[in-house]
């Protein structure tokens, strides 16, 4: 990724300023022409941090959790997000838990329920290929907002949270299945869906597609994992 890409566009109207990590490029565009090149491009983009006033509840959530995490809080609370009516907090993956309890147990914040935890994988996102996303609803007070950590691809570690929220057991080993992010202290770290002795993690945007060549009428189609990738 060259310099220029890892850079800030305008926010457009009710979104967060938009981050470009990655600058993809294909085959064919979107126009439904597979007759030839049409140059596809795809610029890959994240939203960045917002700036105070978040609105709505959003400003009160945050800096309770900031109260709670003390000399912690700018280490732990990376940055924040609101975009599209969202509030995504993106948390160091050391303070996870610490965070974690304080969002079910405060009377103020009151999320008793965590929905499960997401993988995603950012191969251009250097250093911070693999998230976790934690979607978080709060049952007294009817709110949502969503937990991020991202890790690197080659330090895939982050703190299982089944001791706080234990219905995360399942979707923790999902997420290890399919992305392979590694969840310390997960009682039974096991595949869910894959086999016990299946190899690699299928979700992750770098795994093979597989297949077999095809010949048509004297062409030869290559597979699609040679034939569909970006530059």
């Amino acid at each position: 990724m060259s310099d220029d890409q890892n850079l800030e566009t305008p926010a457009p109207e009710g979104r967060a300023p938009l981050t470009l990590i990655n600058v993809r490029e294909g085959l064919f565009g979107a126009k439904g022409d597979t007759s030839g090149y049409d140059g596809l491009i795809q610029h890959v983009q994240m939203p960045g941090a917002s700036e105070r006033p978040y609105g709505e509840w959003f400003d009160g959530v945050v800096d309770v959790l900031t109260e709670l995490l003390g000399d912690d809080a700018d280490e732990a609370i990376e940055y924040v997000v609101v975009d599209r009516g969202e509030l995504t907090l993106y948390i160091a993956r050391e303070h996870l838990l610490a965070v974690a309890q304080h969002l079910r147990d405060d009377q103020d914040l009151r999320f008793e329920m965590c929905l499960g935890v997401s993988g995603v994988h950012y191969p251009a996102d250097t250093g911070r290929e693999l998230h976790a996303v934690y979607p978080m609803q709060s049952v007294t007070h009817n709110r949502r907002l969503r937990l991020e950590v991202a890790v690197p691809d080659g330090d895939s570690h982050i703190p299982s949270i089944t001791s706080i929220y234990p219905m995360n057991n399942w979707h923790e080993r999902e997420t290890w299945d399919f992305f392979g992010i590694i969840f310390d202290g997960h009682p039974s770290l096991a595949r869910i869906e894959m086999p016990d002795d299946w190899v690699g993690h299928p979700q992750r945007k770098d795994y093979p597609l597989g297949g077999i060549p095809v010949e048509y009428k004297g062409a030869e189609i290559p597979s699609p994992d040679e034939r569909r990738q970006y530059r």
